[in-house]
């Protein structure tokens, strides 16, 4: 994470597999925001190969700098630390990666197995994607409709999103946008409106930029 306001994590929940050895290993990873989204999405994989030989999770969440893995049964440190390892150097957090293997019957070594382990966790995060999330103000302004389009304009520039207008006597726009973008904003606004126009503050929320 190169400051407090930007992360880097995956974008949706993906998988995809391997074989090595006739051991077939899949690792699975998706977005999470907490601890108890973290334990659903393994618990649910834990369902869905319920007759895997060992499912590893690994977790890293933003909140509290929480981390946690488990090797389910491997030799200690040939699992889940390798998993963790990966998800780390990745940079990625608010992230859940479990990898299943299902045993093909020919032992794969310490060694094996961590490189076994840390590949299916790479595969797992390329296939989920990354994303940049910054820390973006959620403002709302109203203008008279024949600004509106130097309005639109001007939000689609700063790479303002839109999310939503109300049409009545004025238009009212609520927007999500960059908080380091918004001084510039305003002030562009203020120079092109003469002053009338301006825009006010109502939240922030963590978007992908």
């Amino acid at each position: 994470m190169s400051d407090f306001c930007t992360y880097k994590t995956v974008e949706k929940e993906a998988a995809a597999s391997f074989t090595e050895k006739r051991s077939e290993f899949i690792g699975a990873a998706r977005p999470v925001s907490s601890v108890e989204e973290a334990r659903d999405f393994i618990a649910r994989i834990k369902s869905e190969h319920s007759s895997a030989t060992h499912n590893v999770p690994a977790y890293v969440l933003r909140r509290d700098n929480i981390r946690h893995c488990s090797d389910d049964g491997e030799p200690s440190g040939t699992a889940g630390m390798p998993v963790m390892d990966v998800i780390l150097k990745s940079g990625v957090t608010d992230v859940c990666v479990v990898v299943t293997r299902y045993f093909g019957g020919v032992l794969l070594g310490a060694g094996g197995l961590v490189r076994a382990y840390s590949h299916a966790c790479t595969l797992a995060l390329n296939a989920a994607g990354i994303a940049v999330m910054g820390l973006c103000g959620v403002y709302e302004t109203a203008v008279d409709y024949s600004f509106y389009e130097r309005l639109a304009k001007l939000l689609a520039a700063r790479g303002a999103d839109i999310e939503g207008a109300e049409f009545q006597d004025r238009v009212t726009v609520r927007f999500s946008l960059l908080k380091k973008e918004a001084p510039q904003l305003s002030e562009e606004l203020t120079q092109q409106s003469g002053g009338r126009y301006s825009i006010t503050e109502t939240g922030e929320k963590f978007a992908k930029i």
